[in-house]
């Protein structure tokens, strides 16, 4: 295996990951009733939700990193746009601005400097656009609860090779948001149950 493969997160099959199945009811009723969206996926794997998004009638075009994610996205679902690139080296002449919507699921993340991804939605969103961002939850009483358990290590593991590298809570988040001039910052919260959630969901206006 090449240097550059070891290194790729690797997708090997065009199937919703196990976030999807607790995130998409949550993330459907945020974007419901809403007109016909142009929207970017940003980080989109293997594109199961872009197309997800794309049969709900939206144009969505999907950048990722990952060779292997767009290889599958690209070869199973014809309903959307797929480009390969990273939010370090952004692609805008082939990806286009003025999307209504820019949506990173799970992926912020994982980023070594996350502003970049903020940065890089303000570029391709058009005026009064909206970011919708979901990001594990890392609020006071799932950390307490975390440590209560005697489970850290086991949440926090740096023996995952590409896992996360930045834990947010809902307070962190609005801070970034807001250093980058987003406004009308909100949330909502999926899987298991409250103050133990799996993930957060957070909506954000383009100042």
């Amino acid at each position: 295996m090449n240097q550059k493969l070891r290194h790729e997160y690797l997708y090997r099959d065009q199937n919703f990951t196990h976030a999807h199945n607790y995130l998409i009811p949550q993330l459907t009723k945020i974007i419901s009733g809403k007109q016909k969206l142009t929207i970017l996926d940003i980080g989109c794997g293997n594109g199961s939700l872009s197309n997800y998004l794309a049969k709900k009638g939206h144009q969505v075009v999907g950048i990722e990193e990952s060779a292997s994610g767009i290889e599958i996205a690209s070869a199973n679902f014809s309903n959307c746009t797929f480009i390969q690139g990273s939010i370090y080296d952004f692609p805008y002449a082939r990806v286009g601005k003025d999307f209504d919507l820019v949506i990173s699921v799970e992926v912020i993340e994982h980023l070594l400097y996350p502003r970049e991804l903020l940065r890089v939605a303000k570029n391709c969103l058009k005026p009064e656009g909206q970011i919708l961002i979901t990001t594990p939850d890392h609020g006071y009483w799932k950390n307490l609860a975390l440590a209560l358990a005697g489970a850290m290590d086991k949440h926090f593991t740096v023996l995952w090779d590409g896992g996360h590298i930045k834990f947010f809570s809902v307070n962190t988040l609005s801070q970034l948001l807001k250093e980058e001039q987003f406004t009308d910052i909100n949330f909502e919260f999926a899987g298991r149950f409250p103050l133990l959630w799996k993930s957060m969901l957070c909506t954000a206006s383009l100042q």
